[in-house]
């Protein structure tokens, strides 16, 4: 296959069940705005992709996807492609429109904000997909940028795992049972325990918890121990988890070796399965690392937020075989690494959103893998009991009517003290913790003690769908089959990246930026200059704007200036 040759030009695909019917639903929408809500591991990427295909019809409309995070750009990009889309993950508004030899552009959130007024050009009669769309509400400049940004859009499709938010927000495009608060409503859902119940989609997920005697001096100088049976004021819940969580502690010992001899046992069926470490700041990364490493010989990974690597760490532990990575903001929803099979949760963040998104790191399913229990190690926190108890509900965002009266001070669990980051730490220090793990009990993991695992039976042959081909591209032709849901994941991957127009005008940039290097050493002009001459005689306007036939001939004509200059 050529670096040229398309990937996914796809006239039919195989769906699972829901996908279908929510494909269905999705055709029949008179409304400009759709909102899915399907659990973490349910296929909705593949699902607005498919989605996607059938709304354009073939014919070349504006299209852009908006994500959380920048790693996410790149990773539904190289699915995209898998679907016959050419997204540009790199677009930036200061370079311009979006080239024309792309169908689109990938954008974050923050993006799509602070570039409100480019989208708002671009995106008018075309298609937007808003992926975990409760992001577009985390700041409220961001929920007013992504209004701005895509309210002439001719079809909005929103998607999410987690469709509420823990504050009075409301999220742009979402209606609400009561007009301007009440329960989100979802056009098209499809919950944890349907997937459970279906087999094949997502993995069943044990909660093994562990209590713990933890002590520790408090904000006021005050030293204090409990366990988390132990009733405390709210005030001091998150010095007591911190406690736990000390990598100079017990706790965190004991719960890494359990975690670690359970990995150990998955991956003498499941070779190449993984294990999270969810930490909770960058030092406590580190500490976690070194601890796994010392007591176990293995080096785990560090994906961390501020390093601009952890994509690239991130992609290499999702294509490789290393037992554990350890994560600091980096692994959240939409990251898609179906190996992963442990997750110790030991961040102190407790919300119950927070919680449903490392539950779903955990959930993905792997064909070809019968057995495939997940298990999430807690500590023994009654807000994370809560959450695991109620992973499989579905519990959509909700804005209540302001209560007037004065003193009412009822408390979310999703906004209990001691949630914040940002918590004034003050005298706070961990003194001890020691791990108590509460004996083989089915309530340790979650289950009621009666209640029945289900029964996964083997992948589901799904049901093929037709579709359009893809919108045309310039200079692209329509090819081949394929079928995305049960394609080889690596397979694709190496694919996607040789046929990737993303990457090809990547590497013609760089190619460009050498020989602009190469032509200010050799004639001693200016960047501007040599720039100038370059696009002039390449017929170029703005290289960030530059398909990839003029970025093809851009390198042409500095090659043929090369020749004619002698090195200094």
């Amino acid at each position: 296959m050529s670096a040229r040759t398309p990937v996914a030009r796809a006239q039919s695909v195989i769906l699972r069940q829901w996908q279908q019917s929510a494909l269905a639903a999705f055709r029949q929408t008179t409304e400009d705005t759709f909102m899915t809500v399907a659990c973490p591991g349910a296929g909705k990427t593949s699902f607005a992709l498919v989605a996607a295909r059938s709304w354009f019809g073939g014919e070349r409309r504006p299209f852009v996807v908006v994500v959380p995070t920048q790693h996410l750009k790149r990773q539904w990009a190289d699915a995209a492609l898998r679907f016959g889309f050419h997204l540009d993950p790199a677009w930036s508004a200061s370079d311009g429109p979006p080239p024309s030899d792309m169908h689109g552009v990938v954008v974050t959130y923050a993006q799509a904000s602070s570039s409100a007024a480019a989208l708002a050009r671009y995106s008018v009669d075309g298609l937007v997909i808003l992926d975990e769309i409760h992001h577009a509400a985390s700041e409220r400049s961001w929920g007013e940028g992504v209004r701005k940004a895509f309210h002439a859009a001719a079809q909005r499709l929103l998607l999410s795992g987690t469709p509420f938010r823990t504050d009075d927000s409301p999220i742009p495009f979402v209606r609400y049972s009561y007009g301007d608060y009440g329960e989100a409503v979802a056009d098209y859902e499809y919950g944890y325990g349907e997937a459970l119940e279906d087999g094949g989609v997502v993995r069943p997920v044990y909660f093994p918890r562990f209590d713990g005697h933890m002590e520790w001096i408090n904000a006021e100088g005050d030293q204090i121990e409990a366990t988390f049976e132990d009733d405390l004021a709210s005030s001091e819940w998150g010095a007591r988890l911190r406690t736990a969580l000390s990598p100079d502690g017990e706790w965190i010992r004991v719960v890494l070796d359990r975690a670690h001899d359970k990995l150990t046992s998955i991956r003498t069926s499941h070779s190449n399965a993984g294990g999270l470490v969810i930490a909770t700041d960058h030092e406590h990364a580190r500490a976690i690392a070194a601890l796994i490493e010392a007591r176990h010989g293995v080096k785990p990974l560090i994906a961390l937020s501020d390093d601009p690597r952890a994509s690239d760490i991130i992609d290499a532990f999702a294509a490789g075989d290393d037992e554990w990575i350890v994560a600091v903001r980096m692994i959240s929803e939409g990251v898609d690494i179906p190996r992963l099979r442990i997750c110790v949760f030991a961040t102190t963040t407790t919300t119950a959103m927070f919680f449903r998104q490392a539950v779903g790191r955990i959930a993905r399913w792997t064909h070809g893998v019968r057995d495939q229990k997940a298990h999430m190690y807690l500590p023994d926190d009654f807000r994370l009991r809560s959450h695991a108890i109620n992973i499989a509900e579905q519990r959509r965002h909700s804005i209540e009517i302001r209560r007037e009266r004065a003193g009412d001070q009822d408390i979310e669990l999703d906004q209990a003290p001691g949630d914040s980051e940002g918590e004034q730490m003050s005298l706070f220090a961990a003194l001890s913790s020691t791990a108590i793990d509460t004996a083989p009990s089915s309530a340790r993991d979650g289950l009621d003690p009666d209640e029945k695992l289900v029964t996964l039976p083997d992948d589901l042959e799904g049901f093929p769908v037709d579709l359009p081909p893809p919108p045309p591209l310039p200079g692209r032709n329509s090819a081949e089959v394929v079928d995305p849901w049960h394609a080889e994941p690596g397979a694709a991957a190496d694919e996607g990246a040789a046929t990737s127009r993303a990457k090809i005008k990547s590497d013609l940039r760089d190619k460009n930026a050498d020989r602009v290097r190469e032509l200010v050493a050799r004639t001693g002009l200016s960047y501007p200059e040599v720039n100038n001459r370059l696009n002039r005689e390449s017929g170029v306007d703005r290289i960030t704007e530059a398909t990839i036939g003029a970025l093809t001939r851009r390198v042409t004509v500095a090659d043929k200036w090369i020749d004619t200059v002698r090195p200094k």
